[in-house]
């Protein structure tokens, strides 16, 4: 018997052999992910499923306070006080073909081209015409339930934050619940006050994010409801979650997030219809909903189809030393994750502010040295933005504009296709990937690999 020494203490994964018993491999987990891969006469051990994809389909995720002793035909299964546990093996349904480039230099590239089949997943088997609204079985939502929920707090870190704001807005828009998000890492520091009519939603590419697991496992403790948002099945958050919605964007190996981001704000939308059919989103608005989330794929196509035009202004703002970017209501959430995907890879500073808050002290910064990125919808406050454009260039800022119509006020304008207003924030973020990846493919940057970052953050 093997087990893990009191004093050992914090976040780990841990992988040990003896030199005298060197048939085996004994490992350990606690807050930072242990997967052993089943294959035949071997048995694996990695932090991450893509590791072992190659070697074995057949995974076991251990949990916090888990151990596993592995020979090469068998292993089996103990917590740290060394009492045996049962786990069962799960089909990852990823193939190791993903995790090929597929003729793309980059996985970051190759992963904003995947977005029109990644939204194609989601969306297959979900959507339900006869009653305009879709199908989300994993939720263990029933109406009844879903009718008493007073309130939505949705929690995420980074790009999952920052899809989780328009999850929120969306949650609101559709559903009217009061929803709105909070970086998890701030939220289970604050002693937050858990209220039972309060539906918790937790959001996660890798599903392993530590802050956003013990976000969780603190919510669950004072007997909150969490539902989880995650696109790797069989992941910690997943298990701890009461029930949840798989974004189906399949594996992603780029640091930065992309594709993951897009699905997962169309999950938002698909559980926003989905809460807005059980209360007061009439018919009429729930198909119209479903034909916008119809078209999405096709309208990525479209504008991955502009990026030489992307690839050319990028050009142009790869010498900035620093970039504001703008947006208003639905637009600036969409101006944070585009803010964050430039920093990330390109190392340019960049911040994003509400379009309204210029006037509130960062118009000071506006000169030609600081270019400006607007996000500027058709919708109805189109005038407003367009006003905002005008305070810029009348200090001779720089801009560009991502809209439904060329700005005139703007140097540069990414046209993109128009959806309904709800919908819109998916489709203005996509271009600007390319615009962040475009700009640090010209400055030279490790893009896949960016200094300082790592894939799943599984620390403190």
């Amino acid at each position: 018997q093997v087990l893990v020494h009191p004093r050992v203490e914090g976040t780990y994964g841990i992988a040990v052999m003896h030199a005298d018993f060197n048939d085996r491999i004994v490992v350990a987990r606690n807050g930072s992910p242990v997967i052993l891969g089943i294959g035949e006469k071997e048995m694996l051990v990695a932090s991450d499923v893509a590791a072992l994809i190659a070697h074995t389909r057949q995974v076991v995720t251990l949990d916090d306070g888990e151990m596993a002793t592995l020979k090469a035909d068998d292993f089996r299964t103990y917590t740290v006080a060394g009492a045996s546990t049962t786990s069962t093996p799960e089909t990852v349904e990823w193939e190791a073909a993903s995790y090929d480039m597929g003729g793309h230099d980059t996985y970051m590239h190759k992963e904003i081209s995947e977005q029109p089949d990644a939204v194609d997943r989601v969306l297959r088997g979900r959507i339900d015409d006869r009653f305009s609204t879709v199908h989300l079985g994993g939720l263990n939502l029933d109406p009844r339930e879903a009718r008493t929920i007073r309130r939505i707090k949705i929690l995420g870190c980074g790009t999952s934050y920052h899809a989780g704001l328009i999850g929120a807005s969306l949650i609101e828009g559709m559903a009217r619940i009061p929803a709105d998000a909070e970086p998890a890492s701030e939220f289970r520091y604050r002693n937050p006050v858990v209220d039972p009519d309060t539906l918790y939603i937790a959001v996660s590419q890798s599903g392993e994010t530590y802050d956003v697991l013990a976000a969780v496992q603190e919510l669950k403790r004072k007997g909150a409801r969490v539902l989880g948002v995650v696109n790797v099945v069989g992941s910690a958050i997943a298990r701890e979650a009461d029930g949840g919605v798989y974004v189906h964007a399949g594996p992603e190996v780029c640091v930065v997030s992309t594709k993951c981001f897009t699905n997962t704000v169309v999950a938002f939308a698909l559980l926003a219809l989905h809460l807005g059919r059980i209360r007061d989103l009439s018919v009429t608005d729930g198909k119209r909903i479903i034909e916008g989330l119809r078209k999405l794929p096709a309208q990525i196509e479209e504008i991955l189809k502009t990026e030489d035009e992307i690839k050319s202004i990028a050009a142009e703002y790869a010498g900035a030393q620093s970039m504001m970017f703008i947006g208003r209501v639905r637009g600036y959430p969409v101006a944070l994750e585009a803010s964050l995907k430039l920093k990330e890879i390109s190392y340019i500073h960049a911040e994003a502010y509400p379009a309204s808050e210029l006037k509130h002290g960062p118009l000071a910064l506006i000169e030609p040295a600081l270019p400006t990125v607007a996000i500027v919808p058709d919708d109805d406050l189109l005038e407003k933005n367009r006003a905002a454009l005008e305070e810029i260039k009348a200090r001779s800022g720089r801009i560009l504009a991502v809209a439904h119509q060329p700005q005139e006020k703007a140097d540069h304008t990414i046209v993109v296709p128009k959806n309904e207003d709800e919908l819109d924030p998916i489709l203005m973020g996509i271009p600007l990937q390319l615009f962040a990846y475009h700009t640090a493919l010209a400055m030279g940057r490790d893009i896949d690999k960016p200094r300082n970052l790592a894939k799943s953050v599984t620390v403190e």
